[in-house]
């Protein structure tokens, strides 16, 4: 299925004194089930009254570890009378209007459906949470495109759940999280890939999730900073099984986009791949490009959380090998380590890099023609 849909123009704000500015990560919440109640059948409704959700993991509910914050959120994030990021008109004037945001993707992660021990469940989670989008938030809010969220553990319930929405424009790429049950190369979830780039759309993979094992390679860690930094490190595992495994010689349109993970660390995973491919090649005679071509060819980033080294310049090192227009500029709102578009860049920069760092580069991969 090959989808073409004419591309929009963007929308324009109130606030045109500062730069437009599309925010590739902003995180949309449902103030408690009842919210999904529209969008689920009455035997769904009943399930999650009488068993609440069962993530994949080793705690019996919620997070393994207590955020800094309640929901991770800025404490002026906060809504009357709800959660950070459940208010739309809320959203607009931090948001959207002070950002002269004219594109705005949303991830809804979160108690999503997505790493749902129960499969079925999970499912119709999931088609709620794209009908909570739709109607709630994309359908209200031209300057907002919503993500697809699918029950990736199934494949081809993910596979219905992309052809359902694929021709609809509200949508602009299926959502997946970094920590998957197995490694997400791996041929039980190719039908997904092939799914998303028949329909034209890039598969976001956001930081966290529930595989049902830790992040580290040991053991569960005793600290919330050790999960935060395990962003990274997933999605390095993620991005090498994706290579590795020869999902992007298979499927060779499919675009990736890793998100809320940082992107520093994309420069010296590529080179430890090339230098080790070299050497066992024979080992993956389906690949037929050096580990780091397909790199470069198939992924973007998100920039929240932007690397800060004592040398702020040196991260433009970084950003040199990825190329400036693989970049997606993100605030993460409303979690605490939001990043703000006034600040995030302090270093001077060609206005033609600028625009791409803030506004070209999403609308480039993400506005469909």
């Amino acid at each position: 299925m090959n989808v073409q849909i004419a591309q929009q123009p963007l929308p324009r704000t109130t606030n045109q004194s500062k730069p437009a500015t599309a925010d590739c990560d902003i995180h949309p919440q449902r103030n408690g089930d009842k919210a999904l109640h529209p969008y689920l059948s009455q035997h769904w409704i009943e399930h999650m009254r009488m068993f609440g959700s069962r993530p994949r993991q080793a705690y019996q509910a919620g997070p393994a570890y207590p955020k800094g914050q309640p929901n991770a959120a800025r404490r002026d994030a906060w809504p009357p009378g709800g959660r950070p990021g459940s208010s739309l008109p809320f959203l607009r004037e931090q948001l959207l209007d002070a950002n002269n945001c004219v594109l705005g993707i949303l991830n809804a992660t979160g108690d999503n459906g997505q790493s749902f021990q129960n499969r079925e469940f999970g499912a119709a989670v999931c088609h709620a949470m794209n009908e909570w989008q739709l109607h709630e938030w994309l359908i209200p809010e031209p300057r907002l495109r919503g993500s697809i969220v699918v029950p990736y553990e199934d494949a081809e319930a993910a596979v219905a759940e992309i052809e359902r929405y694929a021709a609809d424009p509200h949508f602009v790429q299926v959502l997946m999280l970094s920590r998957t049950s197995e490694p997400p190369g791996q041929k039980r979830y190719w039908k997904i890939y092939e799914a998303a780039a028949a329909a034209g759309l890039p598969v976001g993979v956001h930081a966290f999730g529930f595989g049902g094992y830790p992040v580290s390679g040991g053991g569960w860690p005793s600290y919330y900073i050790e999960d935060m930094v395990g962003h990274a490190q997933s999605s390095q595992s993620f991005l090498t099984s994706m290579v590795i495994e020869g999902v992007f010689e298979r499927v060779p349109n499919l675009r990736l986009v890793l998100i809320e993970a940082g992107f520093a660390w994309v420069p010296p995973l590529a080179w430890r791949l090339d230098k080790i491919w070299h050497r066992l090649k024979a080992e993956t005679p389906h690949l037929k490009r050096l580990p780091s071509e397909y790199i470069r060819d198939h992924v973007w980033l998100t920039t929240q959380p932007m690397e800060e080294p004592a040398h702020r310049t040196h991260v433009l090192d970084a950003i040199d090998w990825i190329g400036w227009d693989r970049l997606l500029f993100a605030t993460d709102y409303p979690h605490w380590d939001y990043d703000d578009p006034a600040h995030v860049l302090p270093m001077p920069l060609a206005e033609e890099k600028k625009r791409g760092f803030f506004l070209g580069n999403a609308v480039s991969l993400y506005m469909r023609t």
